[in-house]
């Protein structure tokens, strides 16, 4: 029999090749040749210039919330303040006191990259991106930190429950009720958090509707309704996404969206049924449920039977920061070949390459997008591919 000590190293080993396997044989490396992306080809001086003066003045604050969103967490879990923070507390039922702890930790964080966030909404608001106001701002906020308190709460009173009465192959079940925790988050998603977040109505009837369920239809996509998300409450940006699998699937679009021309929108909701065609949601929940079990063993073969410690709790987040951070490259290079081939799809179904390169551009101007970020930035946080990546994929269908 395996040794206890060895049994978590050698089944994240297991994992680990699996995610491989899985990440490199469904993502589609390579649809169709691209000619070089260049923005000065496709945007004006004037529009290159509005981006890169929109960056310069966002960026450093953006970025430095995500850095102390990375750092608090890891200064605080790996020093004794961590501890004493949970000391402090004196409540004698650590399955009370760890929710309470993540709770205040979370909100600690919050609270320190609260002047770096203001900074950020007040540049989006002075280029016309938000038009929210500062309560629906504060509300998001608030909703957020309380929908991401209460999911690693969950994560750690599950852990270290488990631990508790498994000192030594906790992780195993841990693992796996992990896993079946992100199945059923992707799959509620759709109906318990993105409501906390918009109002969502059907789409009238009308030309516009009946044009994109037939396109549904063409495409062999199953669709009973078009929703629209009240997303002008907050801003300017166009979007749609489909999100979901099974009964809760669902094609969202931004009423922001809906005031483009018809032939731009519709090749939107094109790119959107092209996810919904290929189970993006569903290849996605199946990369996070291995990347979570993964990462549950992997905190086996760390921590051991130390994970039944409540006072680790802090270690816990930050352990789960470092996590996130250095798979977050990873992440994202899936998903812009994801959105690449939902861009393919698009171009498939509707054949109109100068109405995609049109919509490409108009996007980009309307949300600011980056046109040439970083390398560091593009691989760190691009999760689709830059406008101009995308105009040459539209070139060179035009070109075939």
């Amino acid at each position: 029999m395996l040794d206890s000590r060895w049994a978590p190293r050698v089944a994240a080993v297991v994992l680990a090749i699996a995610l491989v396997v899985v990440i490199v044989t469904t993502t589609p490396w390579h649809l169709i040749d691209l000619p070089t992306p260049d923005p000065a080809h496709d945007f004006t001086s004037a529009e290159i210039a509005r981006q890169q003066a929109f960056r310069s003045e966002l960026l450093p604050w953006s970025t430095t919330s995500w850095v102390l969103t990375v750092v608090v967490p890891l200064v605080i879990g790996f020093s004794p303040l961590g501890r004493r923070l949970y000391d402090a507390l004196r409540i004698n039922r650590w399955y009370v006191a760890v929710p309470l702890l993540i709770a205040g930790l979370g909100l600690l964080t919050s609270v320190i990259t609260l002047p770096t966030d203001i900074l950020a909404e007040q540049v989006t608001r002075k280029y016309g991106l938000s038009v929210q106001g500062w309560g629906l701002w504060a509300r998001d906020r608030a909703v957020n930190w309380l929908l991401v308190a209460l999911a690693m709460a969950v994560i750690a009173v599950c852990l270290m429950g488990l631990a508790k009465r498994r000192q030594r192959t906790w992780w195993l079940p841990a693992a796996i009720v992990t896993a079946l925790l992100v199945l059923g988050i992707s799959f509620a998603y759709p109906v318990l958090v993105e409501p906390r977040f918009n109002h969502f109505t059907s789409m009238p009837a009308g030309t516009q509707r009946d044009e994109f369920l037939k396109l549904a239809a063409e495409d062999g996509v199953p669709v009973k309704d078009v929703l629209v998300a009240d997303a002008s409450r907050r801003t300017t940006a166009l979007n749609a996404y489909v999100s979901g699998f099974g009964s809760t699937r669902r094609l969202v679009v931004y009423d922001t969206l809906l005031k483009q021309p018809p032939a731009q929108t519709r090749l939107v909701v094109a790119h959107e049924l092209g996810h919904a065609a290929e189970d993006d949601v569903l290849h996605g929940t199946l990369i996070g449920v291995l990347g979570a079990a993964f990462g549950i063993v992997l905190l086996g073969a760390l921590l051991g039977a130390r994970m039944a410690d409540p006072r680790r709790t802090a270690a816990l987040l930050a352990l789960i920061a470092i996590g996130t951070t250095v798979s977050a490259p990873v992440q994202n290079l899936v998903s812009r070949r994801i959105e690449a081939r939902a861009d393919y799809h698009s171009l498939r179904l509707t054949n109109d390459p100068q109405d995609f390169i049109a919509m490409q551009h108009d996007l980009a101007v309307t949300n600011i997008s980056g046109l040439t970020p970083s390398r560091w930035r593009y691989w760190m946080f691009a999760s689709h591919p830059t406008p101009p990546e995308r105009i040459a994929m539209g070139r060179a269908w035009a070109d075939r």
